[in-house]
């Protein structure tokens, strides 16, 4: 039986008290508006939509299209451009190919108190076709027909670059067009014919004509401008639509919801609030019920929330966040109470073994082995169950759905984010318990042991 050192102890629980109070309060400095932040603690967690407010929308492309995966993948690309371009950087996008359908989760925007999640739907979703067509013949509905239909001059692919600009000559907004080589070729050509036949050219964002000017001369220099009664918001918004790209299809909304910002926090408050009551009423218990191993066990289970905190907010800054959302604080209260169990039944397993007679070393040696298989048994099986749900409810580029893919490709990624939140606080709890209701708790025990003050059985469940 390998003894240890008195230190130990002390050494340990310094640890543990240090890492919960960095993981929770962080370290940062201050300096004007520059913000160092060396050590990432409660207030640097990345919360999920379900509890800063945001919203869910699943597109699907029209039911008269067949959409191929490359398509898919395109579709993809143009909406996680589009989401930068609202500053919208906070997203989830993910692409579910067997069932052709795109999920996207963005947060409010924080600077907004009107934000419409209606409109930003509707922008998503819009094709944001770019076309330079010859002649302006329009059909009733307003759409392109006859020569306007058939002859497209440029597409949103010949354009490399655009920019919204103000005319203050005629004090009006525009977007300035710079022309890749192709687009060049093909604009200089189309504009030489038709400026000889005084022709006119109309600009299309989709089925809308935004306006139709004369071609007077021609234009070689790669350079193009779209100019119409714009503000300097619409002039923006137009020019990045097109350095967004446009869709390969119109994408249709599935099914939305949204979640209000202040019910999100109010439930994320209440949990919090209730984790540490309840944290506290088991600290009192274990402490009254099992005397010195109690005492270790509550500094253990610190351990163990200090490290699933750590894990949500990255704790080192070059280590990204994990959103957290409200099943992610359930499964860290989940596996708080299952650290609690494993040491309820180390204690208890101490606790006899005092009483039968034997040594307090005896006892705590014996104890922590009797307890070890069935804290493994049950621990193993929630480790299986969580990488269950982080493979078959993760995005699927992460690790355990490619893992798990030959299990789940029958049916398809469900994408619930907030499951999977739920299953990697539960992982992550679970090797806390592990380490710090095991290992740590271990070596703090037995090194507490060694001072002649807490030789007595009393300290351990023993009688009095």
């Amino acid at each position: 039986m390998k003894r240890v050192g008195k230190p130990v102890f002390f050494v340990v629980a310094v640890l543990i008290v240090a890492f919960l109070c960095t993981s929770l309060l962080g370290i940062s400095t201050t300096y004007g508006d520059r913000t160092d932040v060396y050590i990432k603690g409660g207030s640097d967690i990345r919360w999920g939509i379900d509890i800063r407010g945001g919203v869910e929308v699943t597109f699907t492309p029209p039911e008269d299209v067949d959409a191929t995966e490359t398509q898919m993948r395109a579709a993809e690309a143009v909406i996680q451009q589009r989401l930068i371009t609202l500053n919208i950087t906070d997203s989830e996008v993910y692409t579910d190919y067997s069932r052709d359908r795109i999920i996207v989760r963005f947060p409010w925007k924080e600077d907004e108190a009107d934000f419409d999640p209606q409109a930003a739907i509707a922008e998503l979703g819009e094709t944001a076709r770019l076309t330079f067509r010859e002649g302006n013949e329009t059909d009733a509905e307003g759409k392109p027909t006859g020569v306007t239909a058939e002859n497209i001059i440029l597409e949103g692919d010949d354009v490399t670059e655009a920019g919204a600009y103000y005319d203050p000559e005629n004090q009006t907004y525009g977007v300035s067009l710079t022309l890749s080589e192709s687009g060049t070729q093909k604009f200089s050509d189309a504009t030489t014919r038709l400026a000889e036949e005084n022709g006119i050219i109309s600009i299309w964002m989709d089925d809308t004509m935004i306006s139709y000017p004369n071609v007077n001369d021609p234009i070689t220099d790669g350079q193009a401008s779209i100019t119409g009664n714009f503000t300097a918001e619409e002039a923006q918004d137009l020019a990045d639509k097109i350095n967004s790209g446009a869709l390969p299809f119109a994408l249709e909304t599935a099914n939305y919801s949204t979640i209000d910002p202040s019910l999100g926090t109010g439930a994320r408050d209440i949990m919090i609030m209730a984790g540490a009551v309840a944290f506290l009423l088991v600290s009192v218990f274990m402490i009254c019920m099992y005397r010195l191993p109690g005492v270790v066990a509550v500094i253990a289970l610190m351990g163990q929330l200090a490290l699933s905190v750590a894990a949500v907010s990255g704790y080192l800054p070059f280590i990204p966040s994990f959103t957290l959302t409200l099943p992610g604080i359930a499964g860290i209260i989940l596996a708080i109470g299952m650290g609690v169990d494993a040491n309820v039944i180390t204690s208890e397993r101490i606790r006899e073994e005092v009483r039968s007679g034997k040594s307090i070393d005896g006892a705590i040696e014996l104890g922590y082995q009797r307890a070890f298989s069935a804290i493994l048994d049950g621990n193993m099986t929630v480790v299986i169950v969580a990488i269950i749900l982080m493979g078959a409810f993760g995005p699927p580029s992460s690790l355990f759905a490619k893992l798990l893919s030959p299990i789940f490709f029958l049916f398809g990624s469900t994408l619930a984010g907030t499951v999977y939140s739920f299953g990697y606080t539960l992982l992550v709890g679970v090797i806390g318990n592990f380490i710090f209701g095991i290992l740590s708790s271990k070596l703090m025990l037995k090194s507490i042991s060694r001072f002649k003050a807490f030789r007595k059985p009393k300290f351990y469940g023993g009688e009095r």
